[in-house]
């Protein structure tokens, strides 16, 4: 009997879940699903791109979708080490949140990482807990860090503002304004690091133009 993408051998035990052998396979996994898609990626595509067997395989993973959900949270996890980590030296808040704006916009037009987006678009509705964990680990997950920075630039008395997870979100859409749109359907080209830098500069403005402990009452 032939073992399909979507089968797990019964008696298959899962592997501890930081083993370098998982990491070999989310890696191999990674080429393939940039380069066929989820729908044209196959297993046994996966096991030799990691060097492992296909049975390897399904000792972590039960299927292929839970192989791409792993993906994702290996891959959203590891952009938010990087994405929020600032500087404490810095007291300027409009530094701090130009600092964070330009990586975030950084990585957002990062050739893989629209490659994933489309990708975690286009399954979502007959995998929708995958459409779950990207928009947990990823928009969830860096609102809320984004939402505690400013919480502590509020309490320092540089940002006067009430509800700091609308805001983080609110900074993070000025900041992409429409460049990830376009490249997730193909009509723009990725943006240049100056063109970054006056969006997020823009973004900025805009910003504290109403969080800013300047503002009118």
């Amino acid at each position: 009997m032939t073992m399909t993408d979507t089968d797990m051998p019964a008696a298959a035990p899962r592997a501890e879940p930081e083993s370098a052998k998982r990491r070999d396979i989310i890696d191999g996994a990674r080429k393939v699903f940039f380069e066929k898609g989820f729908d044209g990626a196959s297993m046994d595509e996966v096991a030799r791109a990691a060097s492992v067997s296909k049975a390897t395989i399904y000792v972590y993973f039960g299927s292929k979708d839970e192989l791409f959900e792993a993906l994702v949270l290996n891959d959203r996890a590891r952009s938010a080490e990087h994405l929020f980590e600032v500087d404490p030296s810095i007291d300027d808040v409009a530094s701090l949140l130009h600092r964070i704006g330009t990586s975030f916009m950084t990585m957002m037009v990062q050739p893989d990482h629209i490659r994933l987006v489309r990708m975690v678009i286009a399954i979502a509705e007959k995998f929708p807990r995958v459409g779950r964990a990207f928009f947990d680990a990823g928009p969830c997950h860096g609102g809320q860090r984004l939402a505690s920075l400013l919480r502590q630039q509020a309490d320092l008395g540089r940002l006067r503002i009430d509800d700091e997870l609308a805001a983080a979100f609110e900074f993070l859409n000025l900041c992409q304004s429409n460049s990830v749109k376009g490249l997730l359907f193909g009509v723009d080209g990725p943006p240049t690091p100056a063109q970054i830098e006056e969006t997020v500069e823009r973004a900025v403005r805009i910003f504290l133009a109403y969080y800013g402990t300047d503002r009118a009452s």
